[in-house]
């Protein structure tokens, strides 16, 4: 269900999963205006659980989502469903344009929408993943212990995926997919008893609604049960372009991102990033944390702000007519 939206907020949080609700509780506790405007895609949704999140282990995706808009919504934030466009303007003045052809006014700006993975085309392999072609060890290691694992050479982090994958399993394979493994890099898989398969992959094999192998180019079926794959990881930030903020490549070579500062400050005053839009390795509970900082950042700009307005209100001269005052001071003359 989505709130009546309103023209205008002290916050917009653009993205509704843990970085953005996080984020948009954090500020309605504040006593904040806060809309969530959210497009419902979450990169984690075709997950089975969330794990690594103490005291909601195992918590499927979407409830984790749920109870986060009842939370924030229970302390006056709005939430719609919704996917933004375009964000124009400046601090205390952005204009953001909705698909629907919405608009909303805000202050500030939270950008929490995350990140797309970009996988490779081979046959059967974006139908399972999420499921049993996998990517973090963190979430899904304990998943597909002791099971036949494949690790797939895509990128610079392929071979690090391979050794973190090993100690959940004393069964897993490097596909290098043509791709050529250095003298130092076999050295290491072979330490943690990694085979190194050198031909090119062909396909996925599923069966039963499960994955039963890896087939080759040459036709050999290589059985594993889950297999690894780092997908490029690339921001869903487009609708910033107007704002000259764009994402840069990552400097692991795994995507691109928005870079930002300690505190979560975009390179445009009045907007800030939390999430895997910035951190491409945050899991859940990381991204919720970050959304937490980063609100609490908004909320003292925006407090600063509201005294600096309210001390200019106070003075009896402009700056203009103080700096003319000062300067007569300087000079000898007497007030």
């Amino acid at each position: 269900m989505d709130d009546q939206v309103e023209d205008f907020y002290e916050v917009l949080v653009i993205g509704g999963g843990a970085a953005g609700l996080s984020g948009a509780l954090t500020l309605a506790r504040a006593r904040r205006s806060v809309l969530v405007v959210d497009a419902g895609e979450p990169r984690n949704a075709p997950a089975a659980g969330v794990h690594g999140l103490l005291g909601l282990e195992g918590t499927l995706p979407g409830e984790l989502l749920e109870r986060g808009r009842a939370e924030a919504r229970s302390y006056g934030a709005h939430v719609t469903r919704g996917r933004v466009r375009s964000v124009e303007g400046e601090a205390g003045a952005f204009v953001a344009s909705l698909e629907d052809g919405r608009t909303v006014g805000a202050a500030r700006v939270l950008v929490a929408t995350g990140l797309v993975d970009e996988l490779p085309d081979i046959p059967g392999l974006a139908e399972r993943w999420g499921r049993d072609v996998l990517h973090c060890p963190y979430c899904h290691g304990w998943e597909v212990r002791d099971e036949p694992i494949g690790v797939l050479a895509t990128g610079p982090m392929s071979v690090h995926q391979a050794l973190m994958f090993s100690q959940w399993s004393a069964d897993v394979l490097f596909f290098a997919n043509g791709t050529t493994v250095e003298d130092e890099q076999a050295e290491r898989l072979a330490v943690r008893g990694i085979k190194v398969i050198e031909e090119r992959v062909a396909g996925v094999e599923t069966v039963a609604d499960a994955l039963a192998g890896v087939r080759l180019a040459g036709g050999g079926l290589v059985e594993r049960r889950a297999l690894v794959v780092a997908g490029r990881m690339v921001a869903r930030v487009d609708f910033l372009a107007p704002l000259g903020l764009a994402p840069v490549t990552h400097p692991m070579g795994v995507g691109e991102h928005l870079t930002v500062d300690a505190m979560g400050r975009a390179e445009v005053a009045g907007v800030w990033v939390a999430g895997n839009a910035t951190d491409v390795s945050a899991q859940v509970g990381a991204s919720g944390a970050a959304g937490t900082l980063v609100a609490a950042q908004i909320n003292a700009d925006l407090v600063n702000t509201e005294i600096d307005r309210a001390l200019a209100a106070r003075r009896p001269f402009s700056a203009e007519a103080e700096r003319e005052v000062a300067a007569r001071v300087g000079q000898g003359h007497r007030l």
